[in-house]
């Protein structure tokens, strides 16, 4: 292999990359959302400046993709954070638990996306949808809302999706210290909704030292939506540069 092809691959494994060098387009990418208030000292602990919390909402997501570009099809669930940056409102993405070894080799490497190993569910149970996120063998979140009850208003579905994503992105050198550690920016772009809706909901998060969702507990659901888009993921841009800070 020449040295200019080396310096071209955008991953390893030489022979066998892990993962597509394509922008990621989805087809039918379903989510269930669920917004909850939760507490704030809490939020404090994990939210990074310079963002700031302007009200304790979490958002808990678990996102069905059975057509991905380059990834296939494969299921996430996390947490993200009502935030502002410079008055621009959007959410932290605090974690995202991920079925798919490609898609977590991606998003952590080709972008800033918080991923590691999961095994979340979205499937509906007679008239209730469901969404589940075990890690290992222990269940660590359970979503439930009532399947297709009222509308949601269109607009208010793309503000839910097109809200900007704020993520950390750490690299290490090799000795260990710091290469690069940024505040990052994403959104959403050419989302077409195809079906949105909202009903009751519930969620219950279960302790777990390595897939601490419980640590921002449910105080009281404010939303839920179940929505049906195809869109694609914008690259990242730097925000902030905590080495030079």
């Amino acid at each position: 292999m020449l040295t200019e092809d080396v310096a071209r691959l955008v991953t390893t494994p030489l022979d066998s990359p892990a993962y597509a060098p394509t922008r990621y387009r989805f087809t039918d990418r379903e989510y269930l959302n669920v917004f909850y208030r939760t507490d704030p000292e809490a939020l404090r602990r994990v939210v990074p400046e310079p963002l700031t919390v302007t009200d304790p909402i979490v958002r808990f997501e678990v996102m069905r993709m059975p057509d991905t570009t380059g990834l296939g099809s494969y299921t996430e669930a996390g947490q993200l954070i009502a935030v502002e940056l410079d008055g621009e409102a959007g959410e932290f993405n605090l974690a995202m638990y991920v079925d798919s070894v490609p898609a977590i080799s991606s998003g952590r490497e080709f972008s800033a996306y918080p991923k590691k190993g999961g095994s979340p569910a979205l499937y509906v149970d007679s008239d209730t949808l469901v969404g589940t996120l075990d890690y290992g063998t222990l269940r660590v979140a359970t979503a439930t809302m009532g399947y297709k009850h009222h509308p949601l208003d269109p607009d208010r579905a793309l503000a839910q999706l097109r809200s900007p994503s704020f993520m950390v992105k750490t690299v290490p050198h090799y000795d260990g210290t710091p290469r690069i550690c940024e505040l990052v920016r994403t959104r959403i772009t050419d989302v077409t909704v195809k079906s949105a809706f909202t009903g009751p909901a519930r969620l219950e998060l279960f302790a777990h030292a390595l897939a601490p969702l419980a640590d921002l507990p449910v105080l009281e659901v404010v939303g839920a939506s179940h929505l049906l888009t195809d869109l694609t993921l914008a690259p990242v841009e730097p925000v902030f540069d905590y080495l030079t800070a």
